[in-house]
């Protein structure tokens, strides 16, 4: 093992903070001004803005709108560091983290806020076959699978494999909801770029296993939903199960096969495996369960933040991962260890519902007050776009994002449609979408390993 980062003699507590996502952020936030000293791990040197990777995906934005310099946050304040690694195990007895690199670093006060990672539910063929949209690199990816596969139809006049230009979206949450909305509207800007295919051949099928789109949501917006998704053009199917994943074809429970050469994972995520090298009894998920204040059961100078922690409502039900918990928890969490640093009680986490939001696309949007309000349609979509500018980090990133959304709007176009291949493609290698899709995963598993 390498040298131990860290020693037990510095003169004011130290608090590590696994992951610079919302929770992470937040937590790091609340503490920029305290007597403690902070350090920030995290696999990307950037914050990513999570909601809008499929705007990313369907080249609607460029990926560094929506992600900012993780110690460009913080550098004002000098009491925070950053670090770029990768956790891989926890020793909380020992109050110890072991990075892939082969580090360790010490703590005395530890915030887990690592989020999520791609459930595949144990289903055959789509960890290989499926494209997940999770991180960044999981958005660029896509976005390259995306225009290759028009590429490809245009080399061969409007021709191709059956299925090319058929885009599975498995999930029906918010995440397969706007991917389905952003696709169908980047078909019609397609066909300007591919005079020899007819993008209205494309098609969207996106496949939900419950009865009803967005089930966290009211009826009447569910409904709505649906109806503005077909008149687009989009294949809804609920109540839908997929049974395997096949190279080019998606195999449904019914007995059905849907050729296609893209499968879009928004079924579900789980908690960082990270969790489970601390703890064997997890909540649902894979989450690691809380206590009232959100300190892990036994370790009270752990707290667990974000789509890591099982932690519960008055109902006993499991909140929800998204955004707002994971932000509210993070502050929470960085108060409560400001509290136990002073020898005072812990207060307990209560989650303030502020609401939900998802787009459409152009102009229909669904949104959920607290308290029951519902809206829909332009104004909706609006709201929508308001929030979203408004909650990104940094300056420059709304103001990229304002630009790029005005000029999409009112021009019906795209800039961003770039195909960004980490490896070259030159005449001697074969213009094989799957080849290098995988050389492209081969090289990001690479880099992240140091």
């Amino acid at each position: 093992m390498k040298q131990i980062e860290g020693n037990t003699t510095r003169p004011r507590p130290r608090v590590v903070i696994v992951g610079a996502g919302f929770a992470g952020l937040n937590a790091t936030q609340a503490l920029r001004k305290a007597n403690v000293d902070v350090l920030i791990i995290d696999r990307n040197n950037y914050h990513k803005f999570q909601p809008l990777l499929y705007q990313v995906a369907t080249s609607g934005l460029e990926p560094e709108d929506i992600a900012h310099n993780a110690r460009d946050l913080f550098r004002d304040y000098g009491n925070i560091s950053f670090r770029l690694g990768t956790v891989k195990a926890i020793d909380a007895d020992q109050r110890r983290l072991h990075l892939h690199s082969g580090d360790a670093v010490t703590y005395d006060y530890l915030i887990l806020a690592a989020g999520a990672v791609t459930n595949y539910f144990g289903i055959d063929g789509v960890q290989e076959y499926g494209f997940p949209l999770k991180n960044l690199p999981d958005a660029i990816d896509l976005r390259n699978h995306i225009l290759r596969q028009f590429e490809q139809a245009d080399r061969a006049n409007g021709t191709g494999p059956e299925g090319a230009l058929t885009f599975v979206i498995v999930g029906g949450g918010p995440t397969g909801v706007e991917m389905a909305g952003a696709l169908v509207e980047l078909f019609d800007i397609m066909q300007k770029d591919y005079r020899n295919v007819d993008t209205t051949q494309a098609n969207v099928v996106l496949l939900e296993m419950a009865p009803h789109l967005l089930p966290p949501y009211p009826e009447s917006l569910r409904t709505y939903t649906r109806t503005v998704l077909e008149k687009r053009n989009v294949d809804v199917r609920t109540e839908t199960t997929v049974e395997k994943v096949t190279k080019g074809a998606v195999h449904l429970k019914s007995g059905e096969t849907i050729p296609t050469q893209t499968l879009i994972w928004a079924a579900g995520i789980r908690g960082n495996p990270i969790a489970e090298t601390m703890s064997e009894d997890l909540e649902k998920g894979y989450r690691l369960g809380t206590k009232p204040d959100l300190s892990v059961p036994g370790y009270s100078d752990v707290f667990v933040a974000g789509d890591m922690a099982g932690h519960k409502d008055d109902n006993g039900d499991l909140l929800p991962q998204v955004a707002q918990v994971a932000i509210q928890q993070g502050a929470h969490a960085a108060r409560q260890i400001l509290r136990r640093i002073k020898n005072q009680p812990t207060e307990a986490f209560h989650y303030k519902d502020l609401g939900q939001m998802a787009t459409i696309g152009r102009n229909a949007a669904v949104v959920e007050f607290p308290g029951g309000m519902k809206l829909k349609g332009f104004f909706a979509w609006f709201m929508w776009a308001f929030v979203h500018i408004w909650k990104l980090v940094g300056f420059r990133n709304r103001l990229d994002v304002f630009i790029s959304w005005i000029h999409n709007y009112f021009t019906y176009d795209r800039s961003a449609r770039l195909i960004l291949d980490m490896v070259p493609i030159s005449d001697e290698i074969p213009h094989d979408v799957e080849y290098v899709n995988q050389r492209v995963k081969e090289r990001m598993e690479e880099l992240e390993k140091g």
